[in-house]
């Protein structure tokens, strides 16, 4: 058997009996993934406090089997994974508390983009969803905004159909693996969406398209973006989990409003409703919440601001310049700054115009 490291990573996803939290934690404690695979239970155990009849029961060899064949499919279609310990595993998803322990891609894409948006609403579409759709799409067409959905009928499709036909790169994330596309219907954009975008997984090969996929699928359209957008909804659905769950990520969501008597209007007017999701009816009304128009003039003034700075607060802007956005736990660490110090220059730095506090005590560059 090949023992490519890249085995015993896309292996560590599917050991029996531990999920991708728990795997993380362990292949974190123990240094690698390879680790996981090569040591004894015993030594697992010293080193990570796991139980020993969750080790046990682990399957190793079973995992390494399935890793081959997806390993083998990936280098023959030209698919690259995504480990949670490397440099290409998208930043904003490893933020999350639920991220998966390894991604699949495939296409051309840039994963850690610097604006990201999620799309997402109904499935029946209707003509004022479509209209709302097309403004959107052409107004984050002016500043180069990756899209991400889930490849589903109606808003999803359209919205990625959009991104190819204005040249956005766009990804579908998908709730099965790459060897099949579902719905079949939409293959041919799947194949446009390829030379801008792609598509992602978390899903083996071999996997079917069940219902049960289809939430895991959303906390990555939700994870992996700066914003989630609601379209159209109903009061319940795919596109209210990802709300929600954009929502516990401390990530921006958004909901166009609509005539209280659309049925596709009552999931968006109750997040609205809710303070969940801020209202806009335009979408230049996002891009001017988001900081994003005028790009290149405000990295002009950033950088200038930057001089101003004292060693310390560089030092902060540098890291969130780096990461798009990062709690004030996390900054002290990689600075060394300690949190009394780190409280005063946020301060600080929000009052200059630098920084902007997120929920939950994160930070980013404004």
């Amino acid at each position: 058997m090949n023992n490519s490291n890249d085995i015993y990573e896309i292996a560590s996803s599917k050991l029996h009996g531990i999920g991708p939290i728990r795997a993380a934690q362990i292949i974190s404690k123990i240094g690698s993934a390879e680790a996981l695979f090569v040591n004894s239970v015993k030594s697992i155990w010293e080193e990570t406090g796991i139980s020993k009849s969750i080790l046990k029961i682990m399957n190793r060899e079973q995992a390494l089997k399935l890793a081959e064949e997806q390993y083998n499919f990936n280098i023959k279609n030209k698919i690259t994974s995504h480990f949670f310990m490397n440099k290409n595993y998208p930043r904003r998803l490893k933020q999350c508390s639920d991220p998966p322990i390894i991604i699949y891609s495939k296409g051309k894409m840039d994963l850690n983009q610097n604006k990201i948006v999620s799309i997402v609403g109904t499935r029946n579409l209707t003509n004022y969803g479509s209209k709302i759709l097309h403004e959107l799409i052409e107004s984050l067409k002016s500043e180069q905004i990756q899209v991400i959905s889930g490849l589903a009928y109606g808003v999803d499709i359209l919205a990625h159909r959009l991104c190819v036909e204005h040249g956005l790169e766009t990804i579908g994330v998908l709730g099965h693996g790459l060897d099949r596309i579902y719905p079949f219907k939409h293959r041919s954009t799947a194949l446009e969406m390829m030379e801008l975008g792609g598509l992602v997984t978390e899903f083996m090969i071999n996997t079917n398209p069940d219902r049960e996929n289809f939430p895991m699928r959303n906390r990555i359209v939700a994870g992996m973006a700066d914003a989630t957008i609601v379209i159209e909804s109903k009061i319940k659905g795919g596109s209210i989990i990802t709300a929600e769950l954009a929502n516990d990520y401390s990530r921006d969501v958004f909901a166009f409003p609509g005539d209280v008597d659309r049925p596709f209007s009552e999931g968006c007017n109750d997040l609205i409703r809710k303070q969940k999701a801020h209202l806009i009816t335009k979408g230049d009304q996002f891009l001017t919440f988001m900081n994003w128009k005028e790009t290149n003039k405000k990295q002009v003034q950033q950088k200038q601001l930057f001089h101003d700075l004292n060693p310390e607060e560089k030092k902060i802007a540098d890291l969130l310049e780096n990461e798009n956005e990062l709690h004030a736990d996390v900054l002290c660490m990689k600075s060394g700054i300690t949190p009394s110090q780190m409280n005063v220059h946020l301060f600080n730095l929000e009052m200059a115009n630098v920084v902007q506090q997120l929920p939950g005590k994160r930070f980013k560059l404004v």
